[in-house]
This record gives structure tokens, sequence and C-alpha cells, in this order.
């Protein structure tokens, strides 16, 4: 039986939402964005509501999520009231201008978000690219195992997105549906 897997993000300059559609190729999602304002189309919601797994994404500003996001996030307390997503998967990837950037607050917020909703956390289970021979566009670079990191320079355009950082994102999101099709419902 196919699983429904949602992929909701904000994209602040674009290389979020290539992220997420790097993602969604992975894991076979639909994609929802929250707007400029924070919010989303009613038609999102419903998305959200029959998804098996939602993955959270979202850019790293300042350390964390931008305000966009938290407005999302804060919309989801009715939810949350009546346990709406128990038990659904869950997932998050981020980007950030540098190759720290505090992408790892991000990815803890999305955690933390998931765990209040009483959903079920899939990391990347993907091993870091981390020999002598590694370069930066091999998969994995950015060496996170919570979710997809990414790092894309603030002045770089959407296609100067390095292959391996999309690569992981796209392997992250089979990871997802790989996951979600070994749980019952």
């Amino acid at each position: 039986m196919s699983k429904q897997i949602a992929i909701v993000y904000f994209s602040g300059y674009g290389h979020t939402r290539r992220m997420a559609e790097a993602v969604a190729e992975g894991a076979g999602a639909t994609l929802v964005a929250v707007d400029a304002e924070g919010n989303l189309p009613d038609s999102g919601w419903a998305t959200l509501a029959a998804a098996d797994a939602i993955v959270f994404g979202a850019p790293t500003y300042m350390g964390n999520v931008p305000w966009q996001f938290k407005k999302f996030i804060d919309a989801t307390s009715r939810i949350w009231y009546t346990q709406g997503w128990k038990d659904k998967l869950a997932a998050g990837f981020t980007n950030s201008a540098s190759m720290n950037g505090d992408k790892l607050s991000t990815l803890h917020y999305l955690f933390t978000l998931a765990m209040q909703h009483s959903m079920v956390w899939v990391g990347t289970g993907m091993m870091p690219s981390n020999s002598k021979a590694a370069t930066r566009n091999d998969v994995n670079y950015v060496a996170s195992f919570s979710g997809a990191m990414a790092s894309t320079p603030s002045d770089a355009s959407v296609d100067e997105m390095l292959p391996g950082d999309l690569e992981t994102a796209r392997l992250f999101g089979e990871r997802v549906r790989a996951v979600a099709s070994r749980f019952n419902a």
C-alpha cells in the first residue's frame, strides 16, 4: 500500500524550495508551501491531515526557523490539542548560507515540534562523507544524522546549489518513503 507523504516548507530565496523538490522527488511526496505571510492554503491543511508522513523544511535564519514557518507551527496547536498527527512519521531538513549556520538548532526545533505532536521522527540514515578523499559535493558532506542539511551561499542562485546537497535531499526523501512503507496503517 502506498503511503502519502507531504512536505511542508517555507523558502525565502528559493534554496529551501529547491531542496524540498529534491526531497519530494525521492519520497514521491506532495509539496505544501508556507506563503510569505506564514499561511497555508486550506488544501495544504487537508494534505497534511491525510498524510502518513510529514516532512518539515525551513531555512535556518539566525539559528532557527524564520517567522513565517513559526507562524505556521503556532497554527498547528489546534491539531496538537486533538493529537491529530499522533503516530504519523515526521522528518525535517534545512539550509543556510554558512557551513554550520546553527542548522542543528533548526532541526532540533522541528524535532521538538514532532515530539509535541506525538509523531515518530525519521533521521537521514546516512553516513557522513568524511574520508580523506571527501569533496564538498559528496552526499551528506555536511554530516547530519537528524535530518537533511544543505549549505548554499546567500548570494548563490538556486541553480548554483551543489548537486551533492540536492542528492542528499533526494536520498533523504527515499529514506522517509522506505520507513513509511514499513509502517502499517
